[in-house]
């Protein structure tokens, strides 16, 4: 596998980066900051753990797709030019979508959720002004149906059958997740806190 550590720890150090790094994502970000002001002051302890609960939604669908590569592909090479594609593709995606909702946070007033823009947030419609923990993680899900996050879930799967299959698949999901969650958790805490504060 181009690119991927043979070393276990080492694959799994570099996973554990991955979710860190994923969870920085633009979209992670507008979208946490987004559902935790609008429960900031209606249902504060919610509020602390929008970032935990949309990490864990994300995770799953993550998890569950690491776990389905793992048993349908068996000796299936990724083509070089679809991660370099790949990655292209998200970096101009994302860069795009920080930059106009760096934009919506500029133009909105202190005292409002700012808008989520993109195709999700059309998407999401009054999902975005969620007060439950289950719509919350359910939103993460829909989040984590994209070509980023699918292609690196897939790469799971394929790198761990190296190591001896499903079992493996599921321990590096569940090790992106947790570096997913540390991110996007300490953001919705952070976010709460500011907004507790102001």
């Amino acid at each position: 596998m181009l690119g991927m550590p043979s070393d276990w720890t080492a694959l799994l150090l570099l996973v554990f980066i991955l979710g860190i790094k994923h969870g920085f994502d633009a979209d992670h970000l507008a979208t946490i900051d987004g559902l935790t002001r609008f429960n900031a002051r209606a249902n504060p302890p919610l509020a602390r753990r929008c970032g935990m609960l949309f990490s864990l939604g994300h995770g799953a669908v993550v998890v569950m797709i690491a776990l389905a590569a793992s048993t349908l592909i068996r000796q299936w090479q990724v083509p070089a030019w679809l991660e370099v594609t790949g990655a292209w593709i998200s970096i101009g995606v994302l860069t795009l979508l920080g930059l106009v909702n760096l934009r919506a946070l500029s133009t909105t007033r202190p005292d409002q959720m700012v808008a989520l823009i993109g195709v999700k947030s059309r998407w999401l419609g009054r999902l975005a002004r969620s007060s439950k923990p289950g719509w919350i993680m359910f939103i993460g899900a829909l989040f984590a149906f994209s070509f980023d996050t699918l292609s690196q879930a897939a790469l799971f799967a394929l790198t761990a059958n190296q190591f001896g299959g499903w079992q493996h698949a599921l321990a590096l999901g569940l090790l992106f997740t947790l570096g997913m969650l540390v991110t996007d958790g300490i953001n919705g805490l952070w976010i709460a806190r500011l907004i507790a504060r102001a």
